[in-house]
């Protein structure tokens, strides 16, 4: 379902990318593991269509910048940017109009809402958000689409000890019904139990990748067996 193959991003001089191929079929999560400047957001960005790169990027297969691979994808940014003046209701309005979804949006809108406890919250504005609400915004607007594959870059920085659980039991329910995820995080422990595969990344290449049925160990063992202890303090993006 997400298909990269020798994917190749430079910035100048420096090389952020280094040929990178991998696959996350669709009812898989995969993991994005790696230090501080080994281009996981580089790869995450390609992958969402918002840099231009060498080599090719699918969904579905639908290369990225396509419309048709557009509406199969659901995108969760590191940092979420909602709109200043509009409330929370009228930001999946907005995603509802944009994705020409049917009338059946709004009880899905609803569903989101309740779930990430905003349901009270719907009429307040964006620029009146905390960060975690901002994320759980972003998460609705992702999903009420439905789409064939998600991508979270960083998805649990940001939230209550409820709407982490919330989103891990997104991401379990996600995958029961067959749709690709990919999740970027430095948070090792928080995906330990849910994942299928995993890509760790080191000097803009995957270094290693695991799949769980071929895993000695736990996952941290693995990241930590191709990265070193000396880069405990780089597990960001």
């Amino acid at each position: 379902m997400i298909t990269v193959f020798n994917l190749t991003k430079r910035y100048g001089k420096l090389l952020a990318n280094d040929g990178i191929s991998l696959n996350v079929s669709a009812g898989e999560i995969g993991v994005l593991l790696g230090p501080n400047g080994a281009g996981k957001s580089t790869l995450i960005k390609s992958i969402c269509g918002l840099l231009r790169f060498e080599g090719s990027v699918s969904i579905g297969g639908h290369e990225c910048r396509s419309e048709e691979a557009k509406r199969l994808l659901g995108y969760v940014p590191e940092i979420p940017a909602p709109y200043p003046m509009l409330t929370i209701d009228e930001h999946l309005q907005f995603i509802a109009k944009a994705y020409r979804l049917d009338g059946t949006w709004r009880e899905r809108a609803d569903g989101l809402l309740r779930r990430f406890d905003l349901d009270d919250k719907r009429n307040k504005l964006g620029k009146e958000l905390s960060k975690g609400m901002q994320q759980k915004i972003s998460v609705c607007c992702a999903l009420l689409p439905e789409p064939k594959a998600v991508v979270f870059d960083e998805p649990l920085v940001g939230l209550d000890p409820h709407g982490i659980r919330e989103l891990k039991n997104v991401i379990l329910s996600l995958r029961r019904e067959g749709i690709a995820i990919l999740i970027s995080t430095h948070i090792i422990d928080s995906m330990e139990e849910n994942w299928d595969v995993t890509f760790i990344m080191r000097d803009g290449k995957i270094a290693r990748e695991v799949r769980r049925d071929q895993a000695i160990g736990s996952l941290e063992d693995a990241y930590f067996s191709i990265i070193g202890d000396t880069a405990a303090e780089g597990q960001g993006t």
